[in-house]
């Protein structure tokens, strides 16, 4: 019975983080994972799950979402003739393995770290979310050889690091480098697939401690979290496209970029033990 209840609480809060996961995906155009992670590490502590592999939890659960959107939203842009493929098979092979190189990192951190490594980046990329300008760049096109050698794995590693997909990192760099912005998030979508195939992989090697795990979970990866957000995003996302094209997505953007770096922040100051 406890574990019935458990269950319930656990759907009411995934169903809710599902939604609003979903509709903020359609509306700005970020990546499910830096809203899942904070998201899914509230409802795990509410729920009474805690301990230092808690984030592990949180970043495994989050990518294996990752995996099936992704998924969709590639299959979906190739459709229109958006994803640049040479692109994609020039930094996917190194994508993947910062990726498979993210997961033995974090499954031997605690906690503590990858909430400070989460806060961190989160405000990076919370700062360029409301600071940056479409017209920055730092050339007229993908790097290749020597810079694509370290820069590739670095995007996989990060997004692993902080359990998200090719969103956050690969839209700014794309666009950094003249790609257009349709085809820079068309691209990313692929960049989620190659971050989380791999990385979802190795998460299902990682044990978690049985007290800090909650139902159907297997290795890092919570199968109830999992199914509920993946069925939820599907639903709502195309709420938050419709809410996009009836009105000006860029404030909503700026305000959402002030959200996620109080999110961050907060993460940062939970590490810090303030």
């Amino acid at each position: 019975m406890p574990e019935t209840i458990l269950l319930a609480q656990m759907l009411g809060l995934l169903l809710v983080i599902g939604a609003l996961a979903g509709v903020l995906a359609g509306l700005l155009g970020v990546g499910g994972g830096i809203v899942l992670v904070p998201a899914f590490f509230f409802a795990f502590q509410t729920l009474g799950y805690g301990g230092p592999q808690l984030m592990q939890l949180c970043l495994a659960t989050s990518l294996a979402t990752i995996m099936v959107t992704s998924s969709r939203s590639v299959l979906s842009h190739n459709k229109k003739g958006a994803v640049d493929w040479d692109i994609l098979r020039g930094w996917g092979p190194g994508i993947a393995i910062g990726a498979v190189v993210g997961v033995l990192v974090a499954s031997a951190m605690r906690t503590e770290a990858l909430q400070a490594l989460f806060g961190i980046l989160g405000m990076i990329i919370g700062a360029y979310l409301g600071l940056g300008r479409s017209e920055w760049r730092l050339g007229d096109a993908m790097p290749v050889g020597f810079r694509r050698l370290v820069m590739s794995p670095l995007v996989g590693f990060l997004s692993v690091l902080m359990g998200i997909g090719g969103g956050s990192f690969g839209v700014p760099l794309m666009s950094l480098y003249n790609t257009p912005i349709h085809r820079a998030v068309a691209t990313a979508a692929g960049f989620g697939v190659i971050i989380a195939v791999p990385s979802v992989l190795g998460f299902f090697l990682v044990p978690i401690e049985p007290e800090h795990r909650p139902p159907l979970t297997i290795g890092a990866v919570n199968l109830v979290a999992f199914a509920v957000v993946v069925t939820m995003t599907m639903i709502t996302a195309p709420w938050g496209v419709r809410l996009a094209h009836a009105m000006d997505p860029k404030p909503l953007k700026r305000v959402f970029a002030v959200f996620l770096t109080l999110v961050a922040m907060n993460m940062l100051r939970k590490a810090l033990g303030w």
